[in-house]
């Protein structure tokens, strides 16, 4: 694996590596050390680096909504399933305003209701205005796992925390940015460019 285990895997996932050496019987063993590889990708932390100028996804997966609200900012919305990388990041060089943690339901990510799940937004300062990002747990995610607190200044494409399995992570825009992405694209965190301010 290219990848190291993200920060705040959980110790299970890692102790699942000792169990093919504990089983006797070949095809169990096999079977049990594809078990732990495939837990372990779920928690896999790849290095990055942004593509070009601009706002930055803040999460791997699937854009399931661009859209523009009253106040004209944009929304950019991605959902992971549980072949994505997990680790969400800064989409710009930012202080960290604040954090406001709720819980909520575990609904599926892509679904509309899912913005009634447990959830953790973060409010961000950058020279370009004010920026939003949410993580959202899914179906499966139970649990949010960030890495920095207020008051934290983090570089565009900095690590900021975890979304233990499928999620959904959304960015608002500031004013005057608009979206370089649609509907159904798939984005890398911290590499692929999903807005820039001014006229794309």
């Amino acid at each position: 694996m290219s990848a190291l285990p993200a920060r705040g895997t959980p110790l299970w996932v890692l102790a699942l590596w000792l169990v093919p050496l504990l089983v006797p019987d070949r095809r169990l063993r096999l079977a049990a050390a594809v078990v732990a590889a495939s837990a372990l990708s779920f928690f896999r932390d790849p290095e990055r680096r942004p593509d070009g100028a601009g706002f930055v996804a803040a999460a791997d997966g699937l854009i399931r909504d661009v859209s523009q609200g009253e106040d004209g900012r944009w929304l950019v919305s991605t959902y992971l399933s549980l072949r994505d990388v997990h680790v969400t990041r800064a989409p710009e060089d930012a202080t960290i305003a604040r954090q406001d943690y709720r819980r909520g339901t575990h609904r599926a990510a892509y679904h509309d209701a899912a913005s009634r799940n447990e959830r953790l937004a973060w409010d961000l300062e950058t020279v370009h205005g004010p920026m939003r990002l949410v993580q959202y747990s899914g179906a499966v995610a139970r649990r949010i796992v960030p890495y920095e607190t207020a008051g934290a200044r983090v570089a565009r494409g900095a690590r900021l925390g975890l979304i233990r399995f499928g999620s959904r992570v959304d960015v608002t825009l500031p004013p005057g940015a608009v979206p370089l992405v649609a509907v159904g694209a798939r984005v890398r965190a911290g590499k692929t460019r999903i807005g820039m301010i001014g006229e794309a």
